[in-house]
Order: structure tokens, then sequence, then C-alpha cells
């Protein structure tokens, strides 16, 4: 299970990152590093206890409201979560790969680090924020689509937007354009879900 989860991580990631890397190599290569032009770069922080709030207020956003979505109207089966059911301590390796590198990594690496850019390049900050998160809460609710009723993968979709929307939030206007803020965050609410799952919480 831990190779699996490793090797599946890595693939997501490589995955995820494909479109970015052309993406910067035909615009972008002669000005700046990949990694510095995804927002993979050092945190400037101006006000760390505002930070700090913002980044508590945000692991909660994303957390809470899929956690009561998903206790009133979702079958927990059909949650990525899912796999570590009842597992226990023997899948915190597994759990950590998936949470942190597999869907927190990757997913910020696409959304806020490849699309919210450029959309804000395009369009500005309140625009480019807006259609990124609107895009991330969409490719949530495709994941539960045929599964759930659509008046619940609306919800779903209106969550992870809300929460993606202070994601590229956080980043832009607290951590200097760093997607290390909402990496953090997004890996935490992952890691929350799949420990409810693997000690049977939900």
């Amino acid at each position: 299970m831990v190779l699996e989860s490793v090797l599946s991580a890595i693939f997501q990631v490589i995955l995820f990152s494909v479109i970015p890397f052309i993406w910067w190599f035909f615009t972008a290569r002669k000005q700046q590093s990949f990694l510095r032009w995804i927002g993979l770069k050092k945190l400037v922080i101006e006000n760390k206890g505002k930070y700090f709030i913002w980044f508590l207020f945000i692991i909660v956003l994303l957390t809470l409201p899929l956690t009561i979505i998903t206790y009133l109207y979702l079958d927990s089966s059909i949650l990525a979560s899912n796999r570590f059911t009842g597992l226990g301590f023997s899948a915190l390796i597994p759990a950590f790969f998936y949470a942190i590198v597999q869907t927190g990594f990757s997913e910020e690496l696409l959304f806020r680090g490849f699309l919210l850019k450029r959309f804000m390049h395009r369009f500005g900050f309140q625009i480019g924020n807006i259609v990124q998160s609107l895009l991330f809460g969409i490719l949530h609710g495709l994941m539960i689509f045929s599964f759930i009723p659509f008046g619940v993968v609306v919800l779903v979709v209106m969550s992870a937007a809300f929460a993606g929307y202070f994601l590229g939030w956080i980043n832009e206007r607290k951590s200097n354009g760093s997607i290390l803020t909402s990496w953090c965050i997004h890996g935490i609410s992952n890691l929350i879900a799949s420990f409810m799952a693997m000690f049977n919480v939900l």
C-alpha cells in the first residue's frame, strides 16, 4: 500500500505539471525558473498573527462544510479517502502521501500555481481568483456527479469553490504569491479527512 501510494502521488504530480511546464517552457523560461513561475518560492509574511488566524480559518473553511455535507448527504465509500477506512495508524504513510502530495500539492500546483497566476495576469486578481476557484469547485463536483443528487453536487461545488477562492487569496494577498501556504492548508485539510476515515469518525 505504501509503494502504491507513493507511485500514485508521483504520477498525479507529474500529470498535473505537464501543461504548466509546457506553458512555462514556451512563454516564460527566459524570464524565471519554473518553480518560481509556478509560485514555489519562499514565503514573505508581513503580519504573522493575522496570517496564522487566516491560515486556521481557511483550514476550517476547507474541512467543515465538506465534512458536514459528507455526513448528511454522501456515502463515504465514494470519497477518495475511503481507501483508508478503518486502517488506523497502519495507513499513516499512505494517507500522508495521498493528502500532502497526491492531492494537496498537485491541485495547488495546477489551480493556484498555474491557473490563478495565468488568469491574474490576463484579467486581474479578482476575476482570475473567481475563475480558478469555480474550476476548482467544478472539478470536485465532477468527481462525485454520478453518485449523488444534483443539489448535493451544487453544494459540493460551492463549498470547494469558496475554499478555493480563499486559498488563492491567502497566497496572493498574504504570502507574496507563494503556493506554499495553500499547499500546507490543503494538505492538512486532506489529512484530517484521511484521519477521519482511518479511525471511522464518519
